[in-house]
């Protein structure tokens, strides 16, 4: 590499580290305990899964026409807009609201559990993990807080694109993970920040990609939904919205939509005249059957009275890469160990972060020059440049 591009790739080191790094802190010490959220709510009382025991799957169970009876009961008068699956209890949510198109503050949202019938009271609103997780993933700002913390995670991917650019011809001389322990403080901080941050690279790497794509979630979502999703019920839109007394069985219709769909398990039904379905049918959104892909849906359409199923759409790349990223953001798709190895690489995140800025803060007159001369001319450099620094 001439000196010329040498110093075009460190100055966007420089600055896309340096004004990214505030955030990126935050992100890793509020990432740190979101990575083990489930452990902590079941901690705090706050997971009503871990109080459950029974069948570990969607499909086994009291009726769902008996859960959503159970659920009606608890807010008579109302409506049901949702019905949401976990997979590894027999929880189920169920959202009602006074009318089919009831706005997101007139909803209550229910567990209950599907093993037994009994109903576990309305979600937990508020704590410690709620005021993280919304810290991490918007700033209490929204989507312009979303897209801003995207801008940093893209800073944070191209500081580590421009940091391993770099250290190739800084390294050329020594072999890889050397420490030049007898030379001064910098060079010996400046050694370690880079193997721990050429170590971590490919983890960093994903953490950071799969953040920026998360920050398009809102966006990607409604693209979506107003999309394909549009598309597949545009020809019942004007139909009349359908009485909820006259909604035919949701078992028949998850009957008939798991034998188009073998496979996969449910994840939510969206009941007719809500966002995510018609005025007509329910939609029943499939899972894939594996920890890395349950997140990808499949929305099946089926009408509300008969059962039958109407539609079945795959979702667009986008969107399926953006359902990938999540659970590789947190690394909650492997169990604790995984998480584990999450942390531990946070931590080390954390650790290059504060040594890239400390080193910052110890700079002297000259030192981008001297930072240019040193990856040029490989690490080891000249002790005239050392006793400069």
């Amino acid at each position: 590499m001439t000196r010329r591009s040498i110093r075009f790739w460190y100055l966007i080191h420089k600055w896309t580290g340096l004004v990214s790094t505030g955030f990126l802190l935050m992100l890793c010490l509020t990432g740190l305990p979101l990575i083990f959220h489930d452990e902590i709510d079941a901690l705090l009382g706050e997971d009503y899964e871990a109080s459950l025991a029974g069948p570990a799957s969607a499909a086994d169970g009291l009726p769902l026409d008996a859960i959503l009876a159970r659920a009606l009961e608890q807010r008579p008068g109302e409506v049901p807009l949702f019905m949401a699956f976990s997979q590894d209890s027999p929880l189920i949510t169920v959202t009602t609201g006074p009318a089919p198109d009831a706005p997101g503050e007139a909803m209550t949202l229910l567990f209950l559990d599907r093993s037994t019938g009994e109903a576990l009271g309305p979600a937990p609103t508020g704590g410690v993990m709620d005021f993280l997780l919304t810290l991490h993933t918007d700033l209490f700002l929204g989507l312009p807080g979303m897209l801003f913390l995207g801008a940093m995670g893209f800073l944070f991917v191209a500081a580590l694109v421009s940091g391993m650019v770099l250290y190739v011809p800084f390294m050329r001389r020594l072999a890889f993970g050397t420490l030049r322990e007898p030379r001064n403080r910098r060079v010996r901080t400046l050694d370690r920040h880079n193997l721990v941050g050429v170590v971590t690279l490919g983890w960093a790497l994903v953490v950071g990609l799969t953040g920026v794509i998360n920050a398009l979630a809102d966006p990607l979502t409604e693209s979506w939904r107003d999309g394909e999703l549009a598309r597949m019920t545009a020809r019942y839109a004007e139909q009349p919205q359908l009485d909820p007394a006259r909604y035919g069985s949701l078992d028949a219709a998850m009957q008939s939509a798991q034998a188009a769909l073998p496979g996969r398990s449910p994840q939510f039904i969206g009941f007719p005249g809500g966002a995510w379905s018609t005025p007509q049918h329910y939609a029943i959104f499939f899972q894939g059957d594996r920890p890395l892909t349950q997140n990808l849906l499949t929305p099946a359409l089926v009408d509300a009275r008969s059962g039958a199923l109407v539609d079945a759409r795959a979702m667009p790349l986008a969107n399926q890469a953006l359902m990938l990223s999540k659970p590789l953001h947190f690394g909650d798709y492997g169990g604790l160990a995984l998480k584990l190895i999450w942390a531990a690489m946070t931590l080390l995140t954390i650790w290059v972060l504060w040594t890239g800025l400390a080193l910052w803060l110890r700079r002297g007159s000259g030192q981008v020059d001297r930072r240019v001369e040193e990856i040029a001319t490989g690490a080891i450099a000249g002790r005239r440049q050392e006793l400069a620094a």
